[in-house]
Order: C-alpha cells, then sequence, then structure tokens
C-alpha cells in the first residue's frame, strides 16, 4: 500500500517542479517581450524625429514592409506609418528637396483690409499716410 501514496507524491513534486518552470520561462518571456517592445518604441520615436543612423545595418525593404503592414491589418492591429528607410538615412538637404518638390505650393496670403478702387478716370486715389479721413477717398473716388 505504500507504493501508491509515494507514488502521487512523486507526482505532484513532479507537477509542481513543471509549473515553476513554465512560471520561470513565462516570467523571462514576458521580461524579454516588455525589453523588446521598449526597444521598438524607441526606434519608433527616432523615426519620428528622423533621428536614425544606419548601425551597418540595411534598412528593411519595401517589399517587407508591405507584406509585415498587410499582415497586421488583416488581424486588425494597429500599423502606424513611419518614414521608409530611404527618407529616414536621407541626407537632410536631400530629404527637405524631395519634400519641396512634393509639397503643394502655397498661395500668397489674401489681403486684408480694403484695397483702393480705380476712379472713373482709371487712377487710383493718392496714399496718404494718415488714417483719419480714409473713408472718403476710398468711397467717393
Amino acid at each position: 500500500m505504500t507504493g501508491i501514496p509515494e507514488a502521487f507524491a512523486r507526482f505532484r513534486s513532479d507537477v509542481e517542479a513543471a509549473v515553476t518552470r513554465g512560471r520561470r520561462a513565462a516570467a523571462a518571456a514576458g521580461a524579454s517581450n516588455a525589453a523588446q517592445r521598449n526597444r521598438n518604441r524607441e526606434l519608433a520615436d527616432q523615426a519620428r524625429a528622423k533621428q536614425v543612423t544606419p548601425e551597418g545595418r540595411r534598412p528593411t525593404s519595401e517589399d517587407v514592409r508591405r507584406v509585415a503592414t498587410g499582415f497586421r491589418e488583416d488581424r486588425g492591429l494597429p500599423v502606424e506609418r513611419l518614414p521608409s528607410g530611404a527618407e529616414l538615412l536621407a541626407p537632410a538637404e536631400e530629404s527637405q528637396k524631395r519634400t519641396d518638390a512634393n509639397a503643394n505650393p502655397v498661395p500668397s496670403p489674401p489681403v486684408s483690409g480694403s484695397r483702393a478702387v480705380a476712379g472713373p478716370g482709371g487712377q487710383l486715389p493718392p496714399e496718404r499716410g494718415d488714417d483719419e479721413d480714409f473713408s472718403q477717398a476710398r468711397i467717393l473716388y
């Protein structure tokens, strides 16, 4: 009869050891994942600020970026749009030229206030430095 309690105690000990190993492995994996997330967050912040250095590595190819983006979008995961490797590693002048070339032209700001209107003779009224009686010159002329 002593064999069954001993076997049960040995089984319980083995299960407890396995659970302990599993908990340790899960804690180590959680710590590793947290460290990787922090590193990814730092790299994303650097990419947003365009403070990236090549560090002897090639940037991720556009094909890999496209596939990874599709994978995340298919699963409903958030996808942050960051600059490509070529844009990040381009010299500042070249990047600015590319930005200027792609940018829409800025329209000139509208002139605020009233403008003098040409009178019946086709001439504008003379500009005066005083603002005292501007209404008569602009309206009646």
